[in-house]
């Protein structure tokens, strides 16, 4: 039978959690940036929907300048 240490246990096994924690983080973020790309989370027909719904009839100008605003603040980041 194999004997291992108590520590050397503890020790192999908190570096297993702790390497999985940072290698699925990375993986998640990147699944989640790839899916926000694909599905972007406004797009014009929302804001025209959202504007119409406060009781304004949005030019497509307004439209155009929210939604660069929009980039504009995505870009910073």
């Amino acid at each position: 039978m194999m004997d291992i240490k108590i520590w050397l246990f503890v020790v192999i096994l908190l570096l297993t959690l702790i390497i999985g924690a940072v290698i699925g983080f990375f993986v998640s973020r990147n699944l989640f940036t790839k899916y926000l790309e694909k599905n972007p989370p406004i797009n014009k027909n929302m804001i025209r929907a959202m504007m119409m719904q406060m009781g304004r009839k949005p030019s497509e100008r307004d439209i155009n300048r929210i939604m660069e605003s929009m980039n504009q603040y995505k870009n910073q980041k």
